[in-house]
């Protein structure tokens, strides 16, 4: 009897889950394999695809080309701010390297103060550089006086 059923069940044709009778488990069986001509269509989809897509990207940056450079320009800058605070905080973590950074601060502000600040006649002078920085960032002639 035990015979008869595996020979029913093996006549079947099933595409899920199997029960075999005989030992009590269950067998899944493979689906069946999809034809040669779906498989080329799939391939004929992509190669398609994948021929139009350079064109497609390159109208999309060439319409596109300011707000993408402004986007990139952004987030360029964020990440070089970052980055720039990270291995600020690395050097702050090593002992003697932010106590040296403030004495040469404060060292550095103490000859400016010295340099420029204290006599009028290096107030003008420190004056008349700055104007001349600024003249040369933003392209104007010196007004001379």
């Amino acid at each position: 009897m035990p015979e008869q059923e595996f020979t029913e069940t093996a006549s079947k044709e099933t595409t899920g889950v199997e029960i075999n009778n005989q030992t009590g488990t269950i067998t899944k069986l493979q689906p069946p394999a999809q034809s040669q001509d779906e498989w080329l269509k799939y391939g004929e989809q992509v190669s398609t695809f994948l021929a139009t897509l350079p064109e497609y990207l390159g109208s999309f940056f060439n319409q596109y080309k300011q707000p993408l450079v402004s986007v990139g320009l952004i987030v360029g800058s964020i990440v070089g701010v970052k980055v720039l605070l990270a291995i600020l905080d690395a050097l702050n973590d090593i002992p003697l390297v932010a106590p040296t950074f403030e004495l040469i601060g404060i060292g550095y502000s103490a000859w400016f103060v010295y340099r420029y600040l204290l006599k009028a006649s290096t107030r003008k002078e420190l004056s008349s550089e700055i104007t001349t920085l600024k003249s040369q960032v933003v392209g104007k002639e010196i007004p001379e006086a």
